[in-house]
């Protein structure tokens, strides 16, 4: 049995009350108890954190880590597969390199999990995973897979399409390929029932959509947009997480009605572009108001994974309290997900995935010392570090 005790640490732990000088007590990679007093067994690891602050891995609930190589321009590049406006069947599994630099980036920095997705120049781009960010073998850093369908809309796919004369090259034309598909999905699934037709891999991908399975996760900034999510959710059933919600403000009771969760981010850009004209950091606070599920994510690569809690502490500026900024950074996304019962909390039952900085998180020069995933030191940082003894 490995067992690694994390010993005096002020230990957030995003679902419960701060324990001061407190021990984490891990084994075989899953947390076993948290506390004050906490028997430490003889001859394990122990990390001595006096002084450090421990809390649950971050959880980066949209991004397209290792679908986008670090430093090698568009040859690494694989987000996109953009000759066709609905590629359901597609997996950001097979495009995603497990060893691109973002991910040990991603992990010395506080990140230990992502949703990874494919890129938004489709209607429909292809099925996302949950993965940790660190591990030798990808099969074993794989928490959910698939875990959601990508889904876009706005100015994204309209552009892409526009530019070769081919639809959508609107908005209207973007819902009624989408309902095209779903249409055919819905056919699809009562040909099968009835044993008929041959197995279509596009269309086995939006039955599972239709049935529950999986999600939707679809990017929409604009308010016009995130309407059009809203009623194609309700007219084919299926699951919907709006991802960016530029415009959720303007109708957080709506969405407080419906129970959709909302993933916000990045928070640390300019508004880009026209959809982003209406942006604004208080809608994390407005959100938390209404009482809407949010997580705030990076978009990696249009911010690095990394600078997800520079976004949160501008979200706590603008009067989002530390408590829903922490939680939307650890355990509202992997909620949101459907892995909060092994990721987002430092509670026992849940994966060992803590990282130890030397200050608080809404500190902005706070620096990890140590990135712990499943129980293994993932990363520690080279100079002026509590002993691993």
């Amino acid at each position: 049995m490995s067992t690694l005790v994390i010993s005096g640490a002020t230990i957030h732990t995003a679902t419960r009350e701060v324990v001061t000088r407190g021990t984490v007590l891990i084994e075989d990679g899953v947390i076993q108890a948290v506390g004050y007093e906490v028997a430490i067994p003889s001859g394990c690891e122990v990390i001595d954190a006096h002084g450090l602050h421990a809390y649950p891995g971050l959880v980066d609930a949209h991004s397209h880590l290792g679908l986008y190589e670090e430093g090698i321009g568009k040859e690494g590049h694989d987000g996109n597969e953009a000759t066709c406006p609905t590629m359901p069947h597609l997996r950001a599994i097979d495009g995603m390199n497990p060893y691109d630099r973002g991910f040990a980036e991603a992990c010395a920095n506080g990140v230990t999990a992502a949703h990874v997705v494919p890129a938004s120049s489709n209607l429909i781009g292809g099925q996302g995973l949950v993965a940790k960010t660190y591990g030798a073998c990808l099969a074993d850093r794989i928490v959910k897979d698939p875990s959601a369908i990508k889904f876009a809309l706005g100015e994204n796919p309209r552009r892409t399409y526009r530019e070769r004369r081919e639809s959508p090259s609107s908005r209207m034309g973007s819902a009624w390929l989408i309902r095209q598909e779903l249409t055919r999905a819905l056919n699809y699934r009562a040909k099968r029932q009835r044993g008929e037709g041959e197995r279509d891999l596009r269309m086995e991908a939006l039955v599972r959509l239709l049935e529950g399975e999986m999600p939707a996760h679809v990017h929409a900034h604009r308010l016009d947009d995130i309407m059009t999510a809203l009623r194609l959710s309700e007219e084919f059933g299926f699951r919907l997480i709006l991802v960016h919600g530029a415009d959720a403000h303007l109708i957080a009771g709506e969405l407080a009605a419906r129970r959709i969760p909302v993933v916000l981010g990045p928070l640390t850009t300019s508004r880009q572009k026209l959809e982003l004209k209406g942006r604004t950091l208080e809608t994390t606070r407005i959100l938390a108001e209404h009482g809407v599920l949010f997580a705030i994510a990076s978009d990696h690569p249009v911010t690095p994974s990394y600078t997800m809690p520079i976004g949160a502490i501008y979200a706590v500026t603008a009067g989002l309290a530390k408590e829903e900024a922490l939680r939307a950074m650890t355990i509202n996304p992997a909620t949101i997900l459907g892995v909060g019962e092994r990721l987002g909390s430092i509670e026992p039952g849940k994966d060992a995935d803590v990282i130890l900085l030397d200050r608080e998180i809404f500190d902005v020069q706070h620096r990890v010392r140590y990135t712990i995933v499943g129980g293994k030191v993932a990363y520690a940082a080279e100079a002026g570090t509590p002993p691993v003894i």
